[in-house]
């Protein structure tokens, strides 16, 4: 086998006279060469001025609307008091907590549906939502438990993922065997979190209800920064990670032949997944759903050459903003849960899938 340093270097200029393959864009900077796909690079243009003019209508629309230039303005703090409150103090802290929970749940989906390589397995099925929503009440309700109902969410997180990793034989995360154990111990984590509630009074429960149906309102400001630190190092993980989930999107023996070491890179997958979905918890509660409508939209704009990651935290993005501005909205002065909306939403869409057996398979 030559050596690469006596492998035939290309003339200089010769790689620009070579066209770049179907549907890819060359860009190039000196001797350095990028070849990107055209398909995904206008999917994520589009998703990304979308979720631009649906963060503008959160900033401008409630109780008290204001016009596009008015919330620009009170945005950079400046024009009247009373909007630069609304925006500053209540609705761009709400809009920022949305962006981050729903691109960091859909991209936890993303990663766990590929995994997996079904579209049924995201976090919230397989009951990763459930264990923190349970550790969580169980700070608010008192059981000798002081830390914060964040910390105890991404505690509970982990709990349910390794209790599922280790009913499902402890390494098998394909397959409806790993589906079927994640909604056995998101059954029990649900059923521990209905216990709770009914044994304490009302006013602690209340203290407890917004761990149970996914809010945004008044979320804490330090748990919206761990998140965004979070997401900043999972990113770009994540996207390390492309290869090999393209790759692992065909059989263990064809992803091994080229070169993919499946038990390693399985676990990587797993634990950011798990991690991004549970500091997503740690902010907003079980927000259904997102983590499975983010990575479809992304598929149905996008080819199947890659697995969509930026498009599936784009569009998880863009759907938690457009949920929780319904939700302010459709009963006002009355605000619904965002977990509400986008359970509503989704539950028709997960029994689409459902009747539709062929689709239920991520290529």
């Amino acid at each position: 086998m030559p050596s690469r340093a006596d492998a035939p270097r290309l003339e200089a200029g010769a790689a620009e006279r070579i066209a770049p393959p179907p549907g890819y864009w060359r860009l190039a900077r000196g001797e350095r060469h990028l070849l990107v796909e055209r398909r995904a690079l206008l999917v994520g243009l589009l998703l990304l001025g979308l979720l631009a003019a649906a963060s503008l209508a959160y900033l401008c629309l409630g109780q008290q609307s204001l016009s596009p230039a008015g919330a620009w303005a009170a945005l950079r703090g400046e024009g009247d008091p009373l909007a630069g409150f609304l925006v500053q103090e209540l609705r761009f802290p709400r809009l920022l907590a949305a962006w981050l929970t729903g691109a960091a749940l859909a991209l936890a989906g993303c990663l766990m549906q590929t995994l997996a390589r079904n579209r049924l397995a995201t976090p919230g099925i397989i009951g990763i939502d459930n264990g923190a929503t349970a550790f969580a009440v169980a700070s608010v309700v008192g059981l000798g438990v002081s830390l914060a109902p964040p910390a105890m969410a991404l505690v509970g997180a982990a709990t349910a993922a390794a209790v599922t990793f280790g009913v499902a034989t402890g390494g098998d995360t394909r397959g409806y065997r790993f589906i079927v154990a994640g909604i056995g111990v998101g059954a029990v984590f649900g059923a521990i979190t209905q216990l709770l509630l009914a044994r304490v009074d009302i006013d602690t429960a209340n203290q407890a209800y917004p761990w149970t149906v996914g809010t945004l309102n008044a979320r804490p400001g330090g748990a919206v920064a761990v998140l965004g630190i979070g997401l900043a190092i999972g990113w770009p993980l994540a996207m390390a990670l492309a290869r090999s989930l393209s790759l692992m999107r065909f059989s263990d023996a064809v992803a091994r032949g080229l070169g993919v070491g499946l038990r390693r890179r399985r676990a990587q997958i797993l634990g950011l997944s798990v991690l991004l979905t549970a500091l997503a918890v740690a902010v907003a509660g079980p927000v259904g759903m997102v983590g499975l409508i983010g990575p479809e939209i992304a598929r149905s704009l996008s080819t199947s050459r890659g697995v969509p990651l930026v498009a599936s935290a784009l569009a998880g993005a863009l759907v938690m903003v457009l949920a929780d501005l319904t939700g302010r909205l459709l009963l006002a002065p009355i605000e619904l849960p965002v977990g509400i909306v986008t359970a509503v939403v989704g539950g028709p869409w997960l029994l689409w899938i459902l009747m539709r057996p062929a689709n239920r398979r991520v290529s």
